[in-house]
């Protein structure tokens, strides 16, 4: 486990981080409320095939340090920081639900010059929220419910929260009622400001007009059973946005599908990153 320590905001900001193998580097940012080890499927993985990996805590969650804000461009400044502290040049970036976020904004306020790909997994991009012209999105009455129950009974939400990840409150035999436990440990254990502040910035960040500027080839992966995040309201507008993208759609999977179609994402994304 590596460390970088650095000033955002006035603020000292310590993002914890895992670096492992050698090769072209790959940068994975989990998603809402988990840290890095939601990735460790595909890191062993990607290392195994021989690419660097560097896996991250968002700060407020794992073991990187709270903060002040929360919001995507602070998000984002994380990432920069890390990549300039190890140095990282022709990077795969690879964002999970929330971290599509941190992807895409990275490119609007850094631009591509260390970049090479993009994968966006399971993402909230480009809108989570309905809005007139996004109707197919969660309305935000049930936005403002899962705000209520996170500051009100932060850990039965989560727990209902990662039975529906997996689609398990449908589909008990989803997954082992193991890895129910270890990702509630991992949320649970998150700042709680942080838990909410996050929240607020997937559920209210509109991305739409950055996917338009995309160029760098990105990869799309959703599951057409995601109740977490909607296929129409995700991964099919940024599929239609970003010009430079190919969308694989996982038949019968959840948001979680990292974990419940590890072997064929794990297939994908080495395609794509050796692909041309």
């Amino acid at each position: 486990m590596g460390k970088i320590s650095y000033k955002s905001n006035d603020q000292t900001i310590d993002i914890h981080y895992q670096d492992h193998g050698e090769g072209k580097p790959v940068v994975l940012i989990h998603g809402w409320p988990l840290s890095h080890t939601s990735w460790q499927n595909q890191s062993t993985s990607l290392v195994n095939a021989g690419y660097r990996v560097i896996a991250y805590d968002r700060r407020g969650f794992g073991d990187s340090s709270a903060a002040d804000a929360y919001d995507y461009d602070a998000l984002s400044g994380d990432l920069h920081a890390l990549l300039e502290e190890l140095n990282l040049e022709k990077v795969t970036l690879v964002g999970f639900s929330m971290g599509g976020g941190e992807v895409i904004r990275y490119v609007t306020n850094y631009g591509t010059s260390r970049l090479s790909k993009l994968a966006l997994i399971a993402s909230i991009i480009p809108l989570v929220k309905q809005k007139a012209d996004n109707p197919q999105g969660v309305p935000e009455q049930d936005l403002d419910e899962i705000l209520k129950n996170l500051k009100e009974n932060r850990i039965g939400f989560l727990k209902e929260f990662h039975q529906q990840f997996y689609n398990a409150d449908k589909h008990p035999s989803a997954v082992p009622e193991s890895q129910l436990d270890a990702d509630l440990a991992v949320s649970s254990a998150a700042d709680a400001n942080a838990t909410i502040e996050a929240a607020r910035a997937w559920m209210d960040t509109d991305f739409r007009a950055e996917l338009e500027t995309i160029s760098l080839p990105t990869l799309i992966v959703h599951g057409n059973e995601d109740n977490t995040v909607p296929i129409a309201t995700s991964a099919e507008q940024a599929a239609k946005l970003i010009r430079n993208s190919e969308l694989k759609v996982y038949e019968k999977a959840p948001h979680g599908l990292n974990i419940t179609h590890a072997e064929q994402l794990n297939r994908d994304l080495l395609q794509f990153l050796e692909s041309n």
